[in-house]
């Protein structure tokens, strides 16, 4: 299949002979100018060198081809022909050697072979010592500019060809408008009146030139409007159209022009290029692979610009399958030489976590250049590989090449991800001392980010003077990581200065503020932190609200976060995954089965009730509101349940006292191979306690060493409370006395609650004693005491007790329990008269009581 490239640029006529001096009209009426890349064998293609802009190879030509009485046509012709840049250095030397020396068409011949093959030296020495310069040398010496990105020499070159009294042509235009790209916009629009002045605008290649400088700058309106008044336009014009709106943003535009262009002329892979391209850069993901789904099926296969364009959408879709077939399509058309392709695979295989393929293709196939290994090591940073990343990025030393701030930033942000604070820390310094390396707002965000979690605030406040001796306090990056820092530090007032220095100020700067207000426990000042962020021109977002309700969550002010939850529901923001996930724990608190079942129906609508972290939070909420039978279904929703979700089922198990149900399903994860983790065995050891079976509590208890993990408090408080329940009261009492940590007021209760039930009040004082020293004022220490005597038959131990409270002036808190009805929460106290509705709650009550006596009357 045959692919044609068409130059958005035209080149000059070719130099004719001095014998026929070139005329305008000669130039305006010469046609489009095209290479066309053939499919030279199944393996092979050449449309890759489109993307390396390939120079153009000619047929080898001898240099004997100049033995004997030569002219100046036979020079031009060999030096049109030469494939590098040695054969035209030797035919220079001959041709100076045969007196050519300072013949103008000769030299200018030299001067676009020179050009050709980014021979700069070579070009400019030759321009320097030319007695005659026409058009086609400046142009010549123009284009080398322009190539090598010297933009502000390509213009002062220009404007002293201006200075020469040389008439300009239509091909000048194409060339200069180029420096533009560089120097910006405004200097584009001079050199367009200049095309306009000199007549040359109505020339399609000038046209073409327009519309893909402005594209180029950033305009697409102007594109636009130059375009509207090109008096014929070709393929290219639309190319250029189309990639003027594509690099612009305005991308579904880009793509209107594209089937605007189908019904004048057929889209080459050029066009659908360029909307792919526009479509992935701007994050349209999706609309770029199904853009190249359409450009296949209109018969067009892809070159290494659309691929290069497509992959890094694939990798943030993180579509491994996708990114296999395009892994296959590269390999059999042989693109695996391209760098920029083969980076873009590594990403794809980064992304989606499959670190064996993207190491192989880094092997074998990557060219050993910074990106690459960037690449790699970022890889291994999000595999929580960081011993490889870092022996990846001491390799890049050894491979000769230089550690860039990336390679830098890659391995600080991989250290603080993975929770290695002080590695990161310590890398800072090593980054201090490298030479020809400066610290960026990227490498003050992380170690910012390190100080604040390892809690130092003197280290964090260097890092601080540090970024302000830089000028970087002012970047928004910099500047959202020092809000995040004060703000951890409870210190506002700084968090604030912080934000008042930023240079420009966008709504995630602002978003890190308000949940900073939020959470620090400042909730009356964030409507006015709203109104100030929306007289800046930012509106609230989903993400404003979600760090609000998280503050509010986090200090305990559910119902106002709820109330935020239906607030930003209101103003048309629909909650996102992290906004159920926030909300839900407040639901739990409430114990507000009603309002968590809207939050799940929301969950469900948007499809986020699969994912793992909805799942478990969505069960703890149904367990804690009572309603086991609705955790279960949850579950059982759940594609790939983590050990967060398991370990939320089998409490919500042990929380109903379903203990031989937990157990059994304890038994499961360990046959489906799950390895469990501390969380797993306190609410198993829970379950053991509920189904009262001491040996199976032992049992797992013991297991904890072989998954080698290590008891906590909380662990041998369980295996306490289960010897204590079944009477083993001695044993519990050495599990408490040998256990490697002291015992906190729950485990001595654990024992106590047993010496109860058992009546042992030897062992049961000594409990009480020990707990009465930690909690003196409280309450139910002492009416266990009392219950123990009790238990026992020490009536004058229990008055005694009794006494003791009273002479304390302790009273026992109030039994309590609370009904929802119509999303409004309504508590009920013993004794209670605050209700807005006491007289009916009590009418009711006494109603209730006088029918349940009547019953009883009834049946004796």
């Amino acid at each position: 299949m045959a692919f044609q490239l068409e130059l958005v640029i035209s080149p000059p006529p070719p130099l004719p002979p001095p014998s026929s001096p070139p005329t305008r009209s000669s130039f305006l009426n010469s046609k489009p100018v095209s290479l066309s890349f053939q499919k030279l064998n199944p393996v092979r293609r050449q449309e890759e060198h489109l993307f390396f802009h390939s120079p153009t190879t000619f047929r080898s030509v001898p240099l004997s081809s100049l033995d004997g009485h030569v002219n100046s046509s036979a020079y031009a012709s060999i030096l049109e022909r030469s494939e590098c840049a040695s054969l035209g250095k030797q035919v220079h030397a001959h041709a100076v050697k045969m007196g050519f020396q300072e013949h103008e068409f000769v030299e200018t011949k030299l001067l676009q072979m020179y050009g050709r093959f980014g021979c700069f030296e070579e070009a400019t020495q030759l321009f320097d010592k030319m007695p005659v310069r026409n058009l086609y040398s400046w142009t010549a010496l123009l284009g080398l500019y322009v190539g090598r990105g010297d933009f502000e020499e390509a213009l002062c070159l220009y404007e002293e060809l201006l200075l020469e009294e040389i008439d300009l042509e239509f091909f000048v235009f194409p060339l200069v408008l180029k420096i533009c790209s560089g120097l910006g916009l405004e200097l584009g629009r001079q050199l367009h009146g200049v095309a306009i002045k000199n007549g040359f605008v109505s020339n399609i290649y000038v046209g073409n030139a327009l519309i893909y400088m402005y594209g180029k700058c950033g305009s697409a309106d102007e594109a636009k409007n130059v375009f509207g008044t090109m008096p014929e336009r070709d393929c290219v014009s639309w190319n250029s159209m189309v990639t003027a709106c594509a690099a612009t943003g305005l991308v579904h535009e880009a793509f209107e022009f594209l089937e605007k262009m189908s019904d004048r002329s057929t889209p080459n892979v050029i066009s659908w290029s360029a909307v792919i391209g526009g479509f992935s850069q701007n994050g349209y993901d999706e609309q770029a692979i199904k853009m190249l789904s359409r450009m296949i099926a209109a018969g067009l296969e892809p070159n290494a610009q659309t691929l290069a364009s497509v992959l890094p959408a694939c990798a943030r879709l993180r579509m491994l399958s996708l990114g296999k077939e395009i892994h296959g399509y590269i390999t059999r058309h042989a693109f695996m030489s391209n760098p920029i392709i083969v980076n873009g695979l590594l990403d794809v295989y980064r992304r989606c976590a499959d670190i064996g393929s993207a190491l192989k293709i880094f092997a074998k196939f990557s060219t050993k250049n910074a990106i690459s290994f960037n690449t790699m090591i970022v890889a291994y940073c999000e595999n929580e590989d960081m011993s490889k990343a870092k022996e990846l990025f001491d390799q890049m030393e050894l491979a000769g090449l230089r550690k860039d701030v990336i390679s830098w930033n890659s391995m600080l942000a991989g250290y603080v991800d993975n929770s290695m604070f002080n590695e990161a820390l310590s890398m800072y310094r090593e980054l201090l001392m490298e030479e020809g390396i400066q610290a960026d707002s990227f490498t003050l965000g992380s170690v910012l980010t390190a100080s604040t979690e390892l809690g130092s605030l003197r280290r964090g406040t260097e890092i601080h003077s540090q970024a302000i001796a830089r000028g970087l306090q002012s970047n928004s990056f910099v500047g959202r990581a020092l809000i995040e820092m004060y703000r951890k530090f409870q210190d506002l007032t700084a968090a604030q200065m912080a934000f008042d220095e930023i240079a420009e100020k966008d709504i995630a700067t602002w978003n890190t503020l308000i949940s900073s207000y939020a959470l620090c426990n400042q909730v009356e000042k964030i409507p006015g932190l709203l109104q100030e962020m929306k007289e800046d021109g930012f509106d609230s977002n989903v993400y404003t609200w979600n760090g609000i309700i998280a503050g509010l969550v986090e200090n305990g002010y559910y119902e106002s976060a709820m109330q935020s939850f239906y607030e930003m529901q209101a103003l048309n923001l629909r909650p996102d995954i992290y906004t159920i996930g926030i909300i839900l724990p407040a639901c739990s608190k409430l114990v507000t089965i009603e309002r968590g079942k809207q939050v799940h129906a929301h969950a469900i609508r948007v499809r986020y009730e699969s994912d793992v972290h909805i799942g478990a939070g969505l069960m703890d909420m149904y367990a804690k509101c009572g309603n086991i039978n609705y955790a279960r279904m949850t579950f059982n929703r759940i594609s790939n349940p983590n050990l967060v979700c398991l370990n939320t089922m089998l409490s919500a198990f042990s929380m109903y006292g379903l203990g031989e149900e937990g157990i059994a399903f304890f038994h499961r994860m360990l046959v489906d191979g799950l390895k469990p983790d501390s969380v797993t065995f306190l609410s198993v050891l829970s379950s053991c306690v509920h189904a009262g079976v001491v040996e199976r509590g032992k049992e797992f208890f013991s297991l904890m060493r072989h998954y080698k993990v290590t008891p906590s408090l909380e662990h041998y408080t369980c295996l306490v409370d289960l010897l204590s329940r079944a009477g083993h009261l001695n044993e519990a009492f050495d599990i408490v006395n040998e256990m490697p940590m002291d015992p906190d007021s729950v485990t001595w209760g654990a024992l106590l609650g047993g010496c109860v039930s058992h009546s042992n009040v030897e062992l049961g004082e000594f409990a009480a004693h020990q707990l009465i020293k930690m909690e003196p004022d409280d309450t139910g220490n002492y009416i266990m005491l009392a219950n123990l005597y009790a238990s026992a038959g020490r009536w004058s131990h229990v008055a005694r007790t009794r006494q003791l409270i009273k002479d304390k002036q302790m009273q026992k808190n109030p039994g309590c329990s609370w009904i929802e009805d119509k999303n409004k929460i309504h508590v009920f106290i013993a004794s209670d008269t605050l209700h807005p509705r006491t007289e009916e709650i009590y009418l009711t009550l006494n109603n209730l009581s006088f029918h349940i006596r009547a019953e009883a009357v009834r049946h004796d």
